[in-house]
């Protein structure tokens, strides 16, 4: 009973609130590059790593793409999407050169614990420490809205790590997730769809629980067309288990890959009248890494930096500030509130971070 007079009372205080909504966003797409450290996001590719014979596999494979002794430049060779478009149209928070701070509230510093605060809006290091796969046993901003008449049904994840169906705890929240090497469903399945299971099918990659980003990308790009969600998590990986085999050149080649998936994903928003300049799109990442050639493979709590990330967003209700040069202190944990504000709604657990201020009007 007092569940279900808790679930009337959250719905009906939802629904007032979405009755007075000011805000023009009506859409979400949250993105999240795993393990991208704030460094080469700021600065570009890193010059103690950019050309060591120990990190790359061809000594000069990535100078002339990736190098240049400004790094304003070097970042805009990395990241064209963010230095050309998130830099001029929305906002870009994590340059800790100018005190602009974002970081975990975890110290946990992996990745289970990360996402779980970026979806929930808080830390939980007491019961989310570790990688297993065990169902969260807190509520996502996801399962919220999937929860709530006008999402249900229009809430979608994908992810690249085999993990997210227990992250998002996909049987509890009935939201759908397509991860690791899941194949898409159904008996409506598109052409592209086929392929790309087959493709999967044949090509595996270098990891046992993480797929190629590639078919993350390009399922997710389906499920946008065919199903037309209101909200849609897109986890990428690559660039996390590149790192953490000491790879260099992968995981800067997949960064900037990534880069180019996220501007497909915003020129196709802004071709859409569904969701063209009624779309926020969220990008950030699970953790921070290392910062020597001896710890950047690794993170977690014995690296100091483990903790030290970045989050960008742009959409009708961001302001244009771009490179966000003030001092202060931002959190993953803030995400989730955010969302629901940008939605025109308050959300539902006090626990969660408070409101990013600066990124609504």
């Amino acid at each position: 009973m007092k569940v279900r007079a808790f679930t009337l009372v959250f719905c009906f205080f939802t629904l007032a609130s979405w009755g007075q909504k000011t805000t023009k966003t009506e859409n979400i797409v949250l993105i999240t590059l795993d393990g991208l450290r704030w460094q080469e996001v700021f600065k570009g590719a890193d010059s103690l790593m950019i050309d060591d014979t120990g990190m790359i596999k061809n000594q000069g494979s990535l100078l002339e793409e990736y190098w240049d002794v400004d790094p304003l430049k070097r970042r805009e060779m990395l990241l064209p999407f963010f230095w050309q478009t998130l830099a001029t149209e929305g906002q870009i928070y994590g340059n800790r050169s100018y005190g602009n701070l974002v970081d975990n509230w975890n110290k946990m510093w992996f990745s289970y614990p990360g996402y779980n605060e970026v979806l929930s809006g808080f830390a939980d290091d007491e019961r989310i420490n570790s990688n297993s796969k065990i169902n969260n046993p807190n509520t996502t901003f996801l399962e919220y809205l999937n929860k709530m008449p006008e999402f249900n049904g229009k809430v979608m994840a994908f992810g690249s790590w085999d993990v997210f169906p227990f992250i998002v705890n996909e049987e509890r929240s009935g939201v759908p997730v397509n991860a690791g090497f899941d194949l898409a469903e159904g008996e409506d399945l598109t052409e592209a769809e086929r392929v790309i299971n087959r493709i999967q099918q044949e090509i595996r990659g270098p990891w046992g629980g993480v797929r190629l980003d590639p078919f993350t990308h390009h399922f997710a790009m389906e499920a946008f067309k065919k199903h037309k969600p209101r909200v849609m998590y897109i986890a990428y990986g690559e660039t996390d288990d590149w790192a953490h085999g000491n790879k260099y050149d992968e995981y800067i080649w997949s960064a900037h890959q990534t880069d180019a998936y996220i501007q497909e994903i915003w020129e196709m928003i802004q071709a859409d009248p569904q969701y063209k300049d009624k779309t926020t799109l969220i990008i950030t990442t699970d953790h921070g890494r290392g910062v020597t050639k001896r710890t950047w493979t690794s993170h977690g709590a014995s690296v100091p930096e483990g903790g030290e990330i970045w989050i960008a967003a742009i959409g009708p209700d961001t302001p244009a500030r771009g490179e966000m040069k003030l001092k202060g202190q931002w959190a993953s944990a803030q995400i989730a509130r955010t969302v629901f504000q940008l939605l025109g709604m308050e959300y539902p657990d006090e626990k969660a971070g408070e409101l990013i201020e600066e990124m609504l009007k």
